[in-house]
């Protein structure tokens, strides 16, 4: 199992891969491709169905006009391109939202690729951008997630060369009293970054957990990864009876050798559920469970509120202590998927959430003194990122569909143009799917570490046995067994890494 014990550094460190393995996998543009290669396509030139049709009342349009009433799952537009080279290319789908913000579903040949976003009351770009085609034509589809854009054109243009500096990323931490323990994390995170993806799950049970175990028989592999969840050590949870015993199996694993991810389901304070048939206690953490204004605690209108959640950071930061005593790094991922709407959290919009986020790491950072913690931020949006200074690793949630293996570059790359000024590690922080390893990094978005979530994503009916519903097994086993990804045997002696 992991936690190798030799130190010697060359060892370890190879096992990190290089720069070099990782160059060679990443794939070469063809002769023929042409980097300065574009087209535009007019949406109304383009096959559409459902609701879809011209208009051109609204000003600012190219073309004859552009494609209006997409808001059915039925009301679908297609794109035939046809490109002179195999390599990366930009997917820039010129529209406006229909009343503000909105997000579309984009798929290539069948294949989901990434969302489409757009804001503003005006005409304006939303980039796919890297995408990976080969030689010749292919359908470009947008399918309704949203719904209700003005779509005017689909521009296609030639990326260019692989850009391997987007991995060249620094280990000093934003908490400058890091514990040793996580500063060696975070270099074994930089050294890989690029070269290795590291393998991550799911599960509140720990080494032993169902998703762990059925991973193992099915691939004689276990993840590199533990991914748990305070949300059992909310201070609302326990007066309901709630305990936790995730404390309890990071100890277990960082034993092992493993690398431990915390996220955390905050369920809202007890004065803010009302607990009835249709928003029962234990779904506090949803926004439609609760009744907790977060913009008015953070303005100052509500007192309570705020001392309420000072309460809970400090219930949290106990259980941080204990893991800190113990010497166990966390990947601490707070406040996740805030742009969404769905978690309380971010129901008011950027400006108390990112209040919120500097709050929570002063706290935990200078108040308790806490500094086992690499700081990883996934809020899901430009408008929501806190600052440089306050994240370590930059991550995104993905459940793109059913047996959906491609990369997802467009995402990686999306993150990577949310960054102030600073080059930070990408991963993908929560997964349905397990991208296909080659592909990541055939199309250069190797993500530095998957977190595939629990239950249904991996298992059968929560029982031992691997479900093939959003991963078939032998593509778990190809990445699992892959020299790409890491595995919890494959790992060093992080505790020992770097002397």
């Amino acid at each position: 199992m992991g936690g190798e014990t030799d130190t010697d550094l060359d060892k370890e460190e190879d096992k990190a891969g290089t720069d070099t393995d990782a160059e060679e996998s990443v794939s070469c543009l063809e002769d023929n491709y042409d980097p300065g290669f574009s087209i535009i396509i007019e949406a109304e030139e383009a096959q559409f169905t459902g609701n879809v049709k011209v208009e051109n009342k609204k000003h600012g349009y190219t073309g004859s006009g552009y494609l209006t009433g997409i808001q059915e799952d039925s009301d679908i537009v297609t794109f035939t391109i046809k490109v002179p080279g195999t390599g990366a290319y930009d997917l820039n789908f010129r529209s406006v939202g229909n009343t503000g913000y909105k997000e579309n579903n984009i798929y290539i040949d069948g294949e989901y690729i990434g969302i489409a976003k757009v804001d503003g009351d005006e005409f304006t770009d939303s980039f796919l951008e890297k995408i990976y085609l080969e030689t010749g034509e292919h359908e470009i589809t947008m399918k309704k997630s949203w719904g209700w854009i003005f779509l005017d054109h689909l521009e296609i243009i030639a990326s260019g060369t692989v850009d391997r500096s987007i991995y060249e990323v620094s280990s000093e931490l934003v908490d400058p009293k890091a514990s040793e323990s996580a500063k060696r994390l975070m270099k074994f995170l930089v050294d890989s970054f690029g070269n290795k993806v590291i393998s991550g799950q799911y599960s509140n049970g720990g080494l032993n957990g169902k998703e762990f175990k059925a991973i193992y028989d099915g691939t004689g592999k276990y993840p590199a990864m533990l991914g748990l969840d305070f949300i059992e050590y909310t201070p609302s949870r326990v007066a309901f009876g709630s305990k936790g015993n995730d404390v309890e199996h990071a100890i277990e694993f960082d034993k092992e050798g493993g690398i431990v991810t915390f996220a955390w389901h905050w369920n809202a304070p007890e004065p803010y559920l009302p607990n009835r048939q249709d928003q029962p206690w234990w779904s506090g953490f949803y926004t439609r469970a609760t009744n907790i204004d977060l913009m008015k605690i953070m303005n100052g209108e509500d007192e309570e509120g705020y001392n309420l959640l000072i309460r809970d950071i400090d219930a949290i930061a106990k259980e941080l202590k204990i893991l800190e005593a113990a010497d166990v790094p966390i990947l601490w991922r707070p406040l996740h998927e805030a742009s969404g709407g769905w978690f309380w959290w971010g129901a008011s919009g950027p400006e108390p959430y990112i209040e919120l986020y500097k709050l929570l790491f002063d706290r935990l950072s200078n108040h308790h003194d806490i500094h086992n913690l690499i700081w990883v931020w996934n809020g899901q949006g430009r408008d929501w990122y806190p600052g440089d200074e306050y994240v370590d690793i930059v991550g995104t949630d993905l459940y793109p569909g059913e047996r959906v293996y491609s990369s997802q570059a467009a995402s990686f790359n999306e993150l990577l143009d949310w960054l102030d000024k600073s080059r930070k590690i990408i991963a993908l922080t929560e997964n349905g799917c397990i991208f296909d390893p080659d592909l990541a990094f055939r199309d250069n978005a190797i993500w530095s570490y998957f977190g595939t979530w629990s239950g249904e994503f991996v298992i059968l009916n929560n029982t031992y046995t691997l479900s093939e519903k959003y991963t078939e097994t032998d593509m778990l086993i190809k990445a699992y067994t892959s020299d790409k990804v890491l595995t919890l045997d494959e790992l060093p002696n992080l505790k020992s890494y770097g002397n």
